[in-house]
């Protein structure tokens, strides 16, 4: 079988699936390995989610050729962001230890103290916890794995826009 052959809906619902199998693993490490997740991750759980949504969304409304390219477009920048916020991780992790900034409060303590001004500025740049590496993976860590996962997801995405499809049920109509 040709990928041309295959509807669209199961093209869609794979990144979901991969992104909740990748949610599912972070929350392995967070309750079962006691890898608490530092801002810059929950940020990226977002991002996450989103994609999930989005693709679900369409694997479950089966689009035409314009809002394929619009789920996919959805996709692609979710993807984005999360790349750009797991980047910023990745290169947190990566500065001398004398450049790396202090750990700050946690998102808990934020939430219940901070303007959401301030919450939001704190879970975007980051802390010292987010330069933080407990844990690797054929020599990577989480935030390097989510980077490349990210890149991934974005890539498809931006494929899946093109596919062309033929037929009824495919996801092929007008819109």
């Amino acid at each position: 079988m040709k990928i041309s052959e295959i509807p669209l809906r199961p093209l869609y619902a794979l990144p979901a699936l991969a992104c909740a199998g990748l949610l599912g693993f972070g929350y392995y490490l967070q309750y079962f390995q006691d890898q608490n997740p530092c801002p810059l991750c929950l940020v990226q759980r977002g991002f996450y989610y989103g994609v999930i949504a989005v693709f679900a969304a369409a694997a479950l409304h089966a689009p035409g050729r314009m809002g394929q390219r619009i789920y996919c477009a959805a996709g692609a920048l979710l993807a984005l962001g999360g790349f750009g916020v797991a980047a910023r991780q990745v290169w947190l992790q990566h500065l001398p230890i004398d450049q790396v900034p202090a750990c700050g409060p946690d998102l808990f303590f934020m939430v219940e103290n901070f303007p959401l001004k301030r919450i939001l500025e704190k879970l975007f740049l980051g802390s010292g916890q987010c330069a933080e590496v407990k844990w690797r993976f054929l020599g990577l860590s989480i935030a390097e794995w989510s980077f490349a996962c990210f890149a991934g997801l974005a890539a498809y995405a931006v494929w899946l826009a093109f596919q062309k499809r033929g037929g009824a049920g495919t996801g092929s109509g007008a819109g």
